[in-house]
């Protein structure tokens, strides 16, 4: 089986986080087909093994590629269309699954390098806790001296044939938040009597908007109250996300977010139950990689843009912090469309380049 073949048989059978059982079962089933050592991993994922046939030691790459899907209804109107309903492969997953086969099916015919190159088919990118955080829990690479993690994402904005990247911070850490605030309700026109928990949310949202700044980004996509038009609720909820680039400044600002409201609660005289969840943590590119891998990509006569920061996140972050690491883009073309959507179609001549680049670079690491 191609990568092609591959990819497709995936986008065709895409499951959601942490359900990719039916996923992981194919990737297995192929991969032993090749000879590969691979096993289970944070449950639904695949971690596979191979070792170099030079001198042996204990340096390893690590090569990376998430495998599932969103909640999407597929609307591509292509022959290896979602075959499950309202389930979709609309962020490219299934490209990046195809590349790290196609660079496993390279290594495993022509393991001639020293050390040993794992293959990490990781579940569950798209939601918290992150399934990069339990293929950590588990210590796979204990005993090992990982000289990189490596990974990828397909990349609209760049075209087939470029590759995209940034060294230093580049992702930013994400977390949820989720504010429930307690009043006394009642009638709304005898407002005397009332704690105010609408009110209090609605100065709430407006002074954590006002925490936006340049690396720090905050949302709040969901707000409910239960009133009516003469009714004021109990209790008002808010929901939200935020995005910034510094661990320092990350607790900086969720300092200030308890203390905003509490100082609403003091003026209001609700009760602000505060709930700041933590998810990933920011993706930091290891500078001399980075600088490895630019000029592997030129060497490549592959086109190189330096990308700015972004704030979406990636759990890709947990592995920055244990290991060196290198998250880059992969350019599959403006045609292809946003990603998230329903019509997302990443063109697949990426994927050839794409192994190319990543079994170089991985030989390349393991011989320095």
């Amino acid at each position: 089986m191609n990568a092609i073949e591959f990819r497709r048989h995936l986008h065709a059978h895409p499951e959601l986080s942490f359900r990719e059982h039916q996923t992981a079962a194919f990737i297995s089933a192929r991969l032993s087909e090749l000879g590969i050592e691979n096993r289970p991993v944070a449950a639904t994922g695949v971690l596979a093994r191979i070792a170099g046939s030079a001198a042996p030691d204990r340096r390893a790459v690590v090569l990376r590629a998430d495998i599932d899907a969103l909640p999407i209804d597929e609307q591509t109107g292509l022959a290896w269309s979602s075959c499950n309903a309202g389930v979709m492969h609309a962020c490219g997953h299934d490209i990046h699954a195809a590349v790290l086969y196609g660079v496993l099916q390279r290594l495993a015919a022509a393991p001639d390098f020293r050390g040993t190159v794992f293959g990490l088919f990781q579940p569950g990118e798209e939601c918290n806790p992150g399934g990069a955080s339990l293929v950590l829990a588990e210590e796979p690479f204990a005993g090992y001296d990982v000289l990189a993690v490596l990974g990828e994402h397909v990349e609209p904005q760049i075209e087939v044939g470029s590759l995209g990247f940034r060294a230093g911070k580049y992702m930013a850490a994400s977390d949820e938040l989720r504010l429930h605030l307690h009043g006394k309700g009642g009638h709304g026109a005898l407002r005397g009597q009332l704690k105010d928990p609408v009110a209090a949310a609605a100065e709430c949202t407006t002074r954590l908007l006002a925490l936006n700044n340049e690396e720090c980004v905050l949302s709040i996509g969901r707000m409910e109250a239960a009133g009516a038009t003469n009714i004021v609720p109990d209790e008002a909820y808010l929901e939200g996300t935020l995005r910034t680039f510094d661990e320092r400044e990350r607790e900086i600002i969720h300092r200030r977010i308890a203390n905003i409201a509490a100082d609403i609660d003091a003026r209001h005289g609700t009760r602000t139950d505060v709930d700041i969840n933590h998810g990933y943590p920011c993706v930091v590119n290891d500078a001399i990689l980075v600088k490895r891998a630019v000029a592997l990509a030129k060497a490549l006569g592959l086109g190189v843009e330096m990308l700015p920061l972004r704030t979406t996140a990636e759990d890709f972050g947990f592995y920055c912090k244990r290991y060196p690491a290198l998250f880059y883009r992969l350019g599959v073309g403006h045609a292809a469309g946003r990603s998230h959507t329903a019509t997302f179609s990443p063109d697949e001549g990426a994927i050839d380049p794409g192994i190319d680049f990543m079994e170089r670079l991985a030989r390349q690491i393991l011989e320095q």
